[in-house]
């Protein structure tokens, strides 16, 4: 008799554990409105790799310019055009990153009207002629007499002395990257069709 009682106090128990844990869960889910407020609110945040937060690996050419107080110039144009995400993808890349200075070059109202929302798909064209498949040192692009650009287009490559241009641009520095290497130029690299 004490073995039935026993079990049915264990049993009893069970059903009582199985019944708290399952109104936790029930409470959890109570307000099913709030899920639905939530989603919408991250559809409407930048999705894709450019936005991971991430403080431990080597960052990538889009972080360097990020990070850069020569490229705020840079960094507005690529969000304008909506181009991080092809920034930061496994590479290798060389970019060709303008200063500010470099943006400052251009005939006045130049980088105004091209970060307009209607001169999206120009300002990009012009973007991926800075960015080139490849991991190539200053010294070693120094082999190549034309590079092929991310908008299917060319690019020239001088030698002057030591110094490497790139489209007319010179490069004043080199950074590397997790997915390839920033080279810092001191002009913004036109396509053909926009010199």
């Amino acid at each position: 008799m004490r073995t039935i009682t026993n079990l049915k106090t264990l049993f009893g128990s069970f059903l009582l554990l199985l019944l708290i844990c399952g109104c936790k869960n029930e409470s959890k889910n109570e307000n099913p409105k709030t899920a639905p407020a939530v989603a919408e609110a991250e559809e409407t945040e930048k999705t894709g790799q450019a936005f991971i937060k991430d403080d431990e690996s080597m960052p990538n050419v889009l972080n360097i310019a990020i990070g850069s107080p020569d490229h705020t110039t840079l960094v507005a144009a690529v969000q304008a055009a909506g181009l991080e995400n092809a920034l930061v993808n496994a590479g290798p890349l060389m970019v060709f990153a303008p200063t500010n200075a470099a943006f400052d070059a251009l005939p006045e109202g130049t980088v105004e009207n091209l970060l307009k929302p209607e001169n999206k798909d120009a300002l990009a064209n012009i973007l991926k002629h800075h960015v080139t498949p490849g991991n190539y040192s200053k010294d070693f692009l120094k082999k190549f007499k034309k590079l092929g650009q991310a908008n299917d287009q060319n690019t020239t490559v001088e030698v002057k002395g030591d110094d490497v241009y790139v489209g007319g641009a010179k490069i004043i520095a080199s950074v590397k990257a997790g997915n390839g290497i920033v080279h810092v130029v001191d002009k913004v690299i036109l396509p053909p069709s926009e010199e």
